[in-house]
Formats: structure tokens, C-alpha cells, sequence
């Protein structure tokens, strides 16, 4: 696959108290991608930018929320995460300090 849609695959890492539980406890990873990406995409995509080994890869997707707007309702769009289980040792560090 060409390097330049494994830099598309990743929109972000997901922050929050559930995923830092889980990266502490399980060594892994969330993070918010594309809604075409599968679970090599993210694999390749991952060990390219962040030069680490990765085990498994799991995605979740979730349904938007439907939402009112005045008189008429709409929905937010659907997002999908993928929860990446890294390899015993290796470590993302999003602080960008070298430790």
C-alpha cells in the first residue's frame, strides 16, 4: 500500500478516561480513524509512523448520535476507533518526550 494513504488512515488519538485505563492496563492504543480503514491499514499505518511492533488490532464502530436542531432532527456522523494492542516493551509516547 502507498505510504501516503497509511498517513490519511489515522485521524487521532482518542483521550479519554476509558482509553487511558486501557492503555495502562491492557498496552494498548485507541485511536480515531478513517471510516474505510481496516484492521491491516491501521497495522501498516501505525508501524510506519510510530516504528513500533503491532500485535492485534480491534475496530469499533459507533453509530452518531441523533440530535435535535430546533423543529428538525439530524444525527452526528458515525466514527470509528480501533483499540491497537502493541507488542511486550514497545510504547507510543504522544508527549513527544524521548523516554
Amino acid at each position: 500500500m502507498k505510504s501516503t494513504k497509511l498517513f490519511n488512515i489515522l485521524l487521532g488519538p482518542v483521550v479519554s478516561e476509558k482509553s487511558t485505563m486501557v492503555g495502562e492496563s491492557a498496552n494498548q492504543t485507541v485511536f480515531k480513524v478513517r471510516r474505510d480503514a481496516t484492521k491491516l491499514d491501521v497495522k501498516n499505518a501505525v508501524e510506519l509512523l510510530f516504528k513500533v511492533k503491532v500485535d492485534s488490532v480491534q475496530i469499533l464502530n459507533s453509530k452518531g448520535k441523533v440530535k435535535r436542531y430546533g423543529k428538525s432532527v439530524g444525527r452526528r456522523d458515525h466514527t470509528k476507533k480501533a483499540y491497537v494492542c502493541l507488542a511486550e516493551g514497545e510504547e507510543i509516547n504522544f508527549a513527544g518526550s524521548p523516554d
